[in-house]
């Protein structure tokens, strides 16, 4: 072990000149040796960030290898991975090597798991360059360590779900927890879901109705996506809309029942605050999940179309959001046929 003092945030392990933390450092301390309140994780895979991976395989025009290459050039030069055009990382999944004496996250060596902390502020090592991906998915298989300090988060992975599909589910379960409480605070409200037919989307409609929602608007890209959706059930209504188009936007939720009183935005491209704002009734609300937002757009844009919404920043932490994600994916069979498909076609 290593005897000097350690933070709970990890502020320990950031080797920049000036005072951050460890998501706004710009170098990581990726040592093996624990501080007294540190977990080790032998890593299995990576799950990188929507925004963050679309970014890559844009820059790329789809080169996998090019992109194989990039996030390994990240890792090695930042020891975490961490997107430097989105700001974005992703999650990781895999077993407990080694506790410090004095971790408080209750995790014992053998523990299979799935840290609900952004690879942005996680020490990572990859030690196998990454040989069993192709970079053309975001679910990265990889062999290597990395670190959670005392204030992480990380969940056992549940025996009756296959792990690949836990790790979808559990990346992006801050946006069902925050969806319900949001919901629960109108009565019987119209919830627009952009991006209803993705990750966050699919399962933000499922706590949107499990909350109470009266109507559930979801919005898809394209007409394929639609139908995927239409047939999960979970959506009253399901519009093609680019989120781009602010008053595109504005008028297929409109069409569909709309404006909504909770307005959650889960794409993973820039430019779709105008959109959501619009689409949103007085004195509603918008919750922004993607980390495609610019949020000195959303900011000025509500000010500039005198829009009286609340909006709200996802930022993918509730109590219990890992359990509550994972009980909506058990309990309604379009959300799970939503994931699996998905998987079905990055594999």
């Amino acid at each position: 072990m290593v005897a000097l003092d350690s933070d709970p945030t990890g502020l320990h392990r950031v080797l920049d000149d000036t005072v951050v933390l460890p998501q706004a450092a710009q170098r990581l301390d990726t040592r093996r040796e624990l501080w007294p309140d540190e977990v080790r994780i032998r890593v299995e895979k990576l799950n990188l960030d929507a925004a963050s991976f679309r970014q890559l395989e844009r820059k790329h025009a789809g080169d996998g290898d090019a992109v194989r290459r990039e996030v390994l050039d990240i890792v090695a030069t930042r020891g975490k991975m961490q997107n430097p055009e989105t700001g974005s990382g992703g999650m990781l999944v895999g077993t407990v090597e080694e506790v410090g004496p004095r971790s408080p996250l209750g995790l014992r060596p053998g523990d299979r798991v799935a840290t609900l902390v952004s690879l942005t502020l996680t020490p990572l090592v990859i030690e196998d360059d990454l040989r069993s991906w192709d970079g053309r998915g975001e679910q990265v298989p990889c062999d290597g360590y990395a670190v959670l300090f005392g204030r992480s988060i990380a969940a056992v992975l549940p025996d009756d779900l296959p792990a690949d599909l836990s790790l979808s589910v559990m990346d992006v379960c801050g946006a069902p927890a925050l969806t319900a409480r949001v919901v629960e605070g109108y009565d019987a409200p119209t919830v627009a879901v952009i991006g209803g037919g993705g990750k966050s989307g699919s399962l933000s409609l499922a706590a949107a109705r499990h909350a109470g929602a009266g109507r559930t608007i979801g919005v898809v890209p394209h007409e394929r996506e639609a139908t995927q959706l239409r047939e999960s059930g979970l959506a009253d209504e399901v519009v093609v809309a680019d989120a781009r188009n602010p008053i595109a936007l504005r008028d297929a939720v409109t069409a569909a029942g709309g404006p909504a009183d909770v307005t959650v935005v889960c794409v993973d491209v820039p430019g779709c605050e105008g959109g959501a704002i619009l689409a949103t009734a007085e004195r509603g609300t918008v919750v922004f999940f993607s980390m495609a937002t610019s949020f000195a757009a959303a900011a000025l844009g509500a000010e500039g179309l005198a829009a009286d919404v609340t909006m709200l920043v996802g930022n993918g932490y509730a109590p219990g959001h890992a359990a509550y994600a994972l009980e909506l994916l058990r309990e309604n069979d379009g959300v799970r046929r939503l994931f699996e498909a998905r998987l079905e076609a990055h594999a």
